[in-house]
């Protein structure tokens, strides 16, 4: 997990990076362990299908320099005039977990009911819907996650390195 700082810092780099005429501006930088995600405002009165194909090479570009500085793919999406999202050729990483009876009857349910097609879609339907319905708890639990580091980075070991 990044802390707020560091998602700025990218954004930044992502920002002064691309040509002043690929984005209106860099509206958000999502990261995790394997990707980097970077969102940016099209221009007024260009459509997703539009802006994807005008920016391709400069965004390819980009993206192989911030591949290979930050080791994590890097994936595209423009927000559009009404705030809504497309993001292209992003990662679907596999996961792994261990679930009990009950849960796996879930995913089975959902499999049965035509809602996904394997356990593994029912899984990420399951993790979409708590996403999106919990959206302000999972913004306090990273705002927290955050703060711990801040504090972490405060403790003893810091002062001993600092006084070396």
């Amino acid at each position: 997990m990044i802390t707020a700082e560091q998602r700025e810092q990218l954004r930044g780099w992502f920002a002064g990076r691309l040509p002043e005429d690929v984005y209106e501006s860099v509206a958000d930088v999502v990261v995790d362990r394997e990707e980097i995600t970077v969102i940016g405002r099209a221009p007024a009165g260009e459509t997703a299908a539009e802006f994807r194909a005008r920016t391709r090479e400069q965004r390819i570009a980009v993206a192989r320099e911030a591949e290979e500085l930050y080791r994590r793919k890097v994936a595209w999406g423009v927000e559009g005039e009404d705030g809504e999202r497309t993001l292209f050729t992003h990662l679907a990483v596999p996961v792994m977990t261990r679930l009990r009876q009950s849960e796996r009857q879930v995913l089975d349910t959902l499999v049965a009911g035509g809602v996904a097609r394997s356990r593994a879609d029912a899984l990420a339907w399951c993790v979409r819907l708590v996403g999106r319905n919990t959206d302000t708890w999972l913004a306090d639990l990273r705002a927290s996650l955050e703060e711990v580091g801040r504090v972490r980075a405060q403790g003893p070991d810091s002062m001993e390195s600092e006084q070396e």
